[in-house]
């Protein structure tokens, strides 16, 4: 899984962007929320509404038996730059001989540098699935798991992800990616619409969003 193209990337960080004032706004009572990841102002609920739009037109596209499940979106960059120095941090404990390059990078598998991260634009969604009992589905791992603790089955295309989870993720990814959203290939669960991500995978020249100023 080598090749994956990382957030850190120098062709992911250099794309400049546009600035589109597209505002946020709230997911609920167009998706089902999971609430692992809720907070007291609500952030979590919010996205981008062209980022919306396309969740509600992947949602419509699943099979029938199948329901999008938003479990967060708009993060603010001060829990970002939290997340992200948390775990770099604990890369450094794992191996203090790894360089600050070296730890920026694979830190970035997981959780993107805050300058770049598509969260902190509102223009980023976790998601999951349900079945027709409303029950979460196993695809594989669980959402946010890390490499270490996935043992690298976050990853979308694992070749350890085999049978009904492999289904799973395939029907997640026709869903979403013919909605116009792309996926960060280290993490099933992360698509994105207009950032900075978007615009590398998608060959557009500027993203539309960048990172809020506020929150």
């Amino acid at each position: 899984m080598d090749d994956v193209v990382l957030m850190s990337d120098p062709r992911v960080t250099g794309i400049s962007v546009v600035g589109d004032r597209a505002g946020l706004v709230d997911v609920t009572g167009s998706l089902p929320l999971d609430q692992r990841k809720a907070d007291a102002t609500g952030a979590w609920r919010l996205l981008r509404e062209p980022v919306l739009e396309r969740l509600v037109d992947a949602a419509e596209r699943l099979p029938r038996d199948l329901r999008l499940v938003v479990v967060e979106g708009y993060r603010p960059a001060a829990l970002q730059a939290t997340y992200f120095e948390g775990y770099r941090e604990w890369l450094r404990a794992e191996d203090p001989s790894r360089s600050d390059a070296e730890l920026h990078r694979l830190a970035s598998r997981y959780v993107s540098p805050p300058e770049v991260a598509p969260h902190t634009a509102g223009a980023a969604v976790d998601v999951t699935l349900r079945g027709a009992d409303d029950v979460e589905l196993d695809l594989g791992c669980p959402v946010n798991a890390s490499p270490e603790d996935s043992d690298g089955r976050c990853y979308t295309a694992h070749p350890d992800v085999v049978g009904e989870a492999l289904l799973l993720r395939r029907a997640l990814a026709a869903a979403l990616g013919g909605a116009g959203l792309v996926n960060y290939p280290t993490e099933w669960w992360h698509w994105s619409y207009g950032d900075r991500y978007w615009a590398y995978a998608t060959g557009a020249e500027r993203a539309l969003y960048g990172p809020l100023t506020t929150g």
